[in-house]
């Protein structure tokens, strides 16, 4: 009997071990609804991880060597970021980059937001048409729009002609390799992206608050001070930060348009990499600068987002 019984318990102990686990059915369903995803995104993973993300690493390997000019020694430290930081040269022309980003921004913002306010305001067809007429610049290259501006900005171009024939200046203006020439080039480059990140919000104002706005007494500047503006707020966020950013790390423009004259941080770093082969001073100087970007927009974007702005309109 000790014997049938003893069978009897490992055959239950058995049974109850080869009986599936209560929480397999939810991994298979795991596994069902997130394999197929990550298969879908391998290809593009790998293309980025391959292409963008080990080279960014290994620049960033190579900003910590310090190679001596003279003896050719090399040495792992902060030595590049301590010149970088320590050089007068270096850190105005970070500044100037700043300066010119942000000016770039203010003429893209002025120039832009009336656009996408009257995209946003007119007709379905008209909405269309614009939409094309604002994208399509983007349909061109930006070193062909370059040579236009630069045509256009010598100074016996078209835009000093025109002033110089009205009586407004005396002498032609110089406009081309110079900070004013990089603004105009840039904002004319990136003014798309501000118009449509801005009317991608204003689409989704109800226009009901504007009429309950108007029926309380408040005039058209009022209802745009208090409701419009507000409420584009996130557009505006977007293409202040998506046009800053682009405006940092431009290279074209400013190299076309300013040369010598204008060194930002994209072309200062160019000319160590290319032209003095300076490779890891260079890929220093691409992390400041991609750091320092990086901070502007973070600090600029947690400021709206935890609503500090609505100091500015009460």
């Amino acid at each position: 009997m000790e014997a049938i019984g003893r069978h009897a318990n490992q055959a239950v102990d058995g049974g109850a071990q080869s009986s599936p686990q209560p929480d397999s059915p939810k991994k298979r369903a795991i596994l069902k609804r997130w394999v197929p995803g990550w298969l879908l995104l391998s290809p593009i993973l790998i293309f980025i991880i391959g292409f963008f993300v080990v080279p960014m690493l290994y620049i960033f390997y190579l900003s910590f060597i310090d190679v001596d000019e003279t003896s050719g020694h090399a040495a792992y430290g902060i030595q590049n970021y301590i010149r970088f930081f320590t050089d007068p040269y270096y850190v105005s022309s970070l500044w100037l980059t700043i300066k010119v980003s942000v000016y770039t921004v203010i003429v893209s913002l002025i120039l832009g937001y009336p656009v996408a306010l009257t995209m946003a305001k007119c007709s379905p067809r008209l909405k269309g048409l614009l939409a094309l007429l604002v994208a399509s610049p983007l349909l061109v290259s930006i070193v062909v729009r370059n040579f236009g501006w630069f045509l256009l900005l010598t100074p016996n171009g078209t835009v000093n002609r025109m002033l110089t024939s009205l009586g407004i200046v005396k002498s032609p203006l110089k406009l081309l390799f110079s900070e004013t020439g990089v603004v105009i080039g840039m904002s004319n480059a990136y003014l798309p992206f501000m118009i449509l990140a801005i009317a991608t919000s204003l689409y989704n104002i109800d226009p009901s608050l504007e009429k309950a706005s108007s029926i309380l007494g408040a005039n058209p500047f009022r209802t745009f001070m208090s409701v419009t503006l507000p409420l584009s707020l996130p557009g505006i966020v977007a293409g202040v930060a998506l046009v800053f950013s682009m405006s940092m790390s431009a290279y074209v423009t400013p190299a076309l348009m300013g040369g010598a004259n204008v060194p930002v941080l994209p072309v200062v770093a160019y000319d160590q990499i290319l032209h003095l082969l300076r490779w890891t001073y260079g890929s220093a100087i691409s992390y400041v600068l991609l750091g320092i970007t990086l901070i502007l927009v973070t600090v600029f974007t947690r400021l709206f987002e935890k609503g500090r702005y609505k100091e500015v309109f009460r």
